[in-house]
């Protein structure tokens, strides 16, 4: 069963004047106690998509176009009252950065307690109860005492720690997870996705998981939607994906990825398109090895081809 659709999302920024769209035509799903990875380079609309979703965008973003189905309810049609009790409660986000996603001013027991407080209306010592045994699960030591810590006396591992602590106070049925890792050591990275894992199992928590790395994604990732310049241009199973990737950019990412059994590497020539480049043709095109006529001039439809869902015309 599906917890969250999006359908057809068309997303632009308003500048100078200009409507340049961001996001084209996004679909994707997610079904309950599952992991999504959205997959792809740095600008590519990962986060953007993802932000969407939470309704978190900056005053110039337009969504023209599209549905965001949570249960049923499309969340681009809720009251902004209403968008508030879901956000955090419902759905949770672990930002990118665990060193400035929290008030250095105020203790972790402060923080904790203000977003059970608001979302589940608990006060005093049940909701210390609830502080104490989120830290528990995400493996702070001596959770207690750490609760009248100040951020700054935690690592990034044990902050980013607390951030998800955060996102499971209320039981969120929804995390988005936006490179939870990045500014972590590979040691703490591999403890990281190991504690969301646990929390999807033992939580049944469904993750939008964000990252531009995919030997990251192979560890955590059920199914796979690789982004490229706002467009979903792959989507499978993430074994499948893996096994036998479909689209050229698909292939790229995987082929860049280190081998240490070789001294050569294979990065991808050129530059993703920003949000201000024309494209009429597959916006990969330029940067493509296995790029026909038809790429410059017309934009490639999805097709299933064997288990992967691919937008390309070497399949069509």
């Amino acid at each position: 069963m599906n917890i969250l659709e999006i359908k057809n999302l068309n997303l632009f920024f308003h500048s100078e004047g200009c409507d340049n769209q961001a996001l084209y035509d996004i679909n994707l799903s997610l079904k309950q106690g599952e992991i999504l990875a959205l997959v792809g380079e740095s600008g590519c609309g990962k986060s953007i998509t993802a932000m969407s979703v939470l309704r978190l965008l900056s005053p110039n973003a337009i969504i023209k176009s599209g549905e965001i189905l949570y249960n049923g309810i499309n969340l681009l049609d809720l009251p902004l009252n209403k968008m508030r009790q879901i956000r955090g409660k419902e759905i949770a986000l672990v930002p990118q950065d665990p060193m400035t996603s929290l008030n250095p001013l105020y203790t972790i027991e402060n923080q904790l307690l203000e977003i059970i407080e608001i979302h589940q209306q608990i006060k005093g010592k049940e909701a210390e109860k609830i502080a104490i045994d989120v830290l528990n699960q995400v493996k702070i030591p001596n959770a207690k005492e750490r609760l009248k810590s100040y951020p700054h006396e935690f690592s990034g591992g044990m902050r980013q720690r607390v951030i998800i602590a955060m996102a499971i106070a209320c039981n969120s049925k929804i995390i988005i997870a936006d490179e939870p890792t990045t500014a972590l050591d590979v040691t703490v990275q591999s403890q990281i996705i190991e504690l969301l894992k646990d929390i999807q199992k033992n939580h049944g928590t469904s993750f939008i998981f964000i990252s531009h790395d995919f030997g990251l994604v192979s560890q955590i990732a059920d199914y796979i939607a690789v982004m490229y310049a706002g467009h979903v241009v792959e989507k499978s199973q993430a074994l499948e994906l893996f096994r036998n990737p479909k689209h050229p950019y698909t292939q790229a990412l995987i082929q860049a990825l280190p081998d240490f059994n070789s001294e050569k590497l294979y990065p991808i020539e050129g530059q993703p398109p920003s949000v201000k480049d024309e494209f009429t043709g597959c916006p990969f095109a330029l940067r493509c090895k296995k790029k026909m006529d038809i790429c410059d001039k017309k934009k490639p439809q999805f097709i299933n081809v064997k288990n992967n869902c691919v937008s390309c015309f070497l399949y069509a």
